[in-house]
C-alpha cells in the first residue's frame, strides 16, 4: 500500500510514527526505568513487592554470576518457569551480561525440550524445581553445561518462602525428584554474583536480544530472531498507542497491570512485563492462571489498571461465581491477543466490568505487536484495528500482489519490530519474507476503508488453541510413530472455550489400538496445548490424486 490510509483514523494525538531510536537497546530501556522508578514496586507475586531498585540489584548480581561461568557475549541463555519474580531478574541479567534470551515453555516434555536447547545452541538454563525432571531426561542430550534452579519461595524472604516451598513441595506435591548433576541454587547464584565483578559489554540495537521460538508458517518450531532494536520499537509502538486509556489513570498513581499470560509467550514478554518496566508500572506476577479462585483472591488486594489476557481466560474469569470480589472500576485497558476474542466473552466483559476489551494482533516475529482497535474504544467490534505507529500492512494475493480494499488477501507487514528472520534457517526466513521487506504471516485479512483489519481464514495449516501454535505436521510426526497407526491427520476445530482446538483423525493398521493407548502417548510427548482434543478413527483419509492428505476436507 503506497499511504496508511488509517493513520486519518488515529485517535487524536497518536502519532503516524515513534522515536524508535530512543534507547539503543532493550539493556538502555530497562535501566533507564530502574533508576527512575527506584522506589516503586515493579512486580507483586504472593503479597510481595519486588521494588525497581531490587530487580537493579538482583539482575546485576545474577548477571555477574552467569559471566563468572565464561560464558561468551552472545550465548544462549534459557528460562523455563511460570509468572514467578526470578523470571524478570534472569531476563534483566542475561540481557545486561550480553547474552540471548531463550523463552522456554515450563510444561515442555523432555522431547520438546531437547529439540529447543539443542536448536538454539543453549549454554545454560534458569529452570524451577517443578519442571526441573523434565530437563534431567534431555540434558545428556544438549549442550547445556550450566544449570541454575530456582524454588518458588526463593524471593520471598527466609521465613515465607521456607513456608511456600514445604507447601509446593510437600503438601501439593509439585516438584517431582529430580537429579541435576553440578546445578546450582539460584540463591546461591545470587550471592555468588555478589561478590564477583560484572563487567558491562557494549551492546548494540542490533544484537540478538531474545529467541522466541514458534513454528512459523509450517513445520517444526524455531527462532524467531528479535534483535534489541526490534523488542524497544515494539515497546515505544505500544506505549504510544495505549497512551489514551493510561491517561485516564489518576495522577500520581503508579499503573498496576496484571500478568496471568505466561512471560515466555512474546505476547506477556512485551506487553506486559517490558511495557510496564517502560511506564514505571507495577505487575502482579500470576503463576497459574487455570486456579481461577487464587487469581481473583490475588486480584482482590489490587487497583488494577490493565489486563491484557486471551479470550478463553477473560471467558473463564467473566463466569466465575467470585468474579465480583475484584474491584474493577479502575480498569482502563482489557486487551485482548493470542486469538480472536469471541464476541459474547467481549459483551459480558464490558457489562461486568465497564471497560471493553480491545482486540489486536501480534505474532512472535513481529514482537509481537502488527495491529490494535484504537485504545479509546467504546466497544469491541470483532477487527483487529488497523495497523500501530511505524507500521505498514499489505493484503496479497496468491501472487504476491496487494488486493483492493474489502477483498481477503494474505496479511503482510513491515515495521521496525519485525524480526532478522529465522535462528539458522534461512530458507524458512526466505518463504516469509518479501523481495520489499514485508514479512507473510499466513493469515487472511480484509482491509476497510478506515485501514482497520479483520482476520477472516488462516492460509497456513496451523491451529491456535488460546493463543499457542499447534502446527499439525509435529503431532502427525509423532503419532505415526506409534505402533498400530497406518496414517493419521491432525486439524483444527471450533471450539468455545480456546478458540480452536486439536482434532486428530487416525486409521488402524492394528485393530487392538485404542483411544487410550493414542491419548496416553501423546500426553508423554506433547505439552497440554498440543494435545488432542477429539481423536477419531477411520478406515481412511480423504486425500488428493496424487496421495496428498487433505486437511480442509476434514475440517469441513
Amino acid at each position: 500500500m503506497t499511504e496508511r490510509i488509517w493513520l486519518s483514523h488515529y485517535p487524536l494525538g497518536i502519532p503516524a510514527d515513534v522515536d524508535v531510536e530512543l534507547y539503543p537497546t532493550l539493556v538502555e530501556l530497562m535501566e533507564d526505568s530502574f533508576t527512575r522508578y527506584a522506589d516503586r514496586a515493579a512486580f507483586h507475586f504472593m503479597g510481595r513487592d519486588l521494588a525497581y531498585a531490587d530487580l537493579a540489584a538482583l539482575s546485576a548480581a545474577f548477571a555477574a554470576y552467569l559471566q563468572s561461568l565464561g560464558l561468551t557475549q552472545g550465548d544462549r541463555v534459557a528460562i523455563m518457569m511460570p509468572n514467578v519474580p526470578q523470571y524478570p531478574v534472569a531476563v534483566a541479567a542475561i540481557l545486561r551480561a550480553g547474552y540471548v534470551l531463550v523463552n522456554v515453555n515450563p510444561l515442555y516434555t523432555a522431547r520438546e525440550l531437547e529439540h529447543q536447547l539443542k536448536d538454539s545452541g543453549t549454554k545454560a538454563i534458569v529452570i524451577l524445581e517443578n519442571f526441573a525432571s523434565t530437563l534431567e531426561k534431555c540434558l545428556a542430550n544438549t549442550g547445556v553445561a550450566h544449570v541454575v534452579v530456582c524454588a518458588m519461595g526463593d524471593l520471598l524472604g527466609p521465613v515465607k518462602g521456607a513456608a511456600v516451598n514445604w507447601v509446593v513441595r510437600k503438601v501439593r506435591g509439585l516438584v517431582p525428584e529430580f537429579h541435576v548433576p553440578a546445578m546450582v541454587r539460584f540463591n546461591t547464584a545470587i550471592a555468588k554474583g555478589r561478590k564477583a565483578s560484572f563487567s558491562k559489554p557494549l551492546i548494540g540495537p542490533d544484537d540478538v536480544a531474545v529467541l522466541q521460538y514458534t513454528g512459523g508458517t509450517t513445520g517444526v518450531s524455531k527462532g524467531a530472531v528479535l534483535l534489541h532494536r526490534h523488542l524497544v520499537a515494539n515497546v515505544l509502538q505500544s506505549q504510544a498507542w495505549n497512551l489514551p486509556a493510561m491517561q485516564r489513570i489518576p495522577a500520581g498513581e503508579q499503573p498496576t497491570g496484571v500478568c496471568a499470560l505466561p512471560l515466555y509467550h512474546i505476547f506477556a514478554f512485551t506487553v506486559s512485563m517490558m511495557l510496564s518496566l517502560r511506564l514505571g508500572g507495577k505487575t502482579i506476577l500470576i503463576p497459574n492462571p487455570r486456579d481461577l479462585p487464587a487469581v481473583l483472591k490475588a486480584l482482590s488486594a489490587h487497583r488494577i489498571h490493565s489486563f491484557p489476557a486471551v479470550s478463553s481466560l477473560f471467558g473463564a474469569l467473566v463466569n466465575h461465581p467470585d468474579f465480583g470480589r475484584v474491584d474493577w472500576s479502575h480498569l482502563i485497558s482489557s486487551v485482548g491477543g493470542g486469538t480472536a476474542v469471541v464476541r459474547g466473552v467481549a459483551q459480558r466483559w464490558l457489562e461486568k466490568t465497564g471497560c471493553p476489551i480491545c482486540e489486536g494482533y501480534g505474532l512472535s516475529e513481529a514482537s509481537p505487536s502488527v495491529c490494535c482497535n484504537p485504545a479509546d474504544i467504546r466497544a469491541h467490534d470483532g477487527t483487529i484495528g488497523p495497523p500501530l505507529p511505524n507500521t505498514w500492512v499489505q493484503l496479497l494475493d496468491d501472487d504476491g500482489k496487494e488486493v483492493a480494499l474489502g477483498q481477503p488477501g494474505e496479511i503482510a507487514v513491515k515495521g521496525p519490530q519485525v524480526m532478522a528472520g529465522y535462528w539458522q534457517r534461512p530458507d524458512e526466513t526466505a518463504k516469509v519474507m518479501t523481495v520489499d521487506g514485508y514479512m507473510k504471516t499466513g493469515d487472511i485479512g480484509v482491509m476497510d476503508a478506515r485501514g482497520f483489519v479483520t482476520i477472516v481464514d488462516r492460509k497456513k495449516d496451523m491451529i491456535l488453541v488460546s493463543g499457542f501454535n499447534v502446527f499439525p505436521s509435529e503431532l502427525e510426526d509423532l503419532v505415526s510413530e506409534l505402533p498400530g497407526v497406518r496414517e493419521c491427520a491432525c486439524v483444527g476445530v471450533p471450539d468455545v472455550l480456546t478458540g480452536e482446538a486439536v482434532k486428530l483423525v487416525l486409521v488402524k493398521g492394528d485393530a487392538a489400538l485404542t483411544e487410550d493407548a493414542v491419548r496416553a502417548y501423546c500426553r508423554a510427548n506433547l505439552t497440554g496445548y498440543k494435545q488432542p482434543k477429539f481423536i477419531e478413527f477411520r478406515t481412511e483419509l480423504p486425500k488428493t490424486p496424487v496421495g496428498k492428505i487433505l486437511r480442509r476436507a476434514l475440517r469441513d
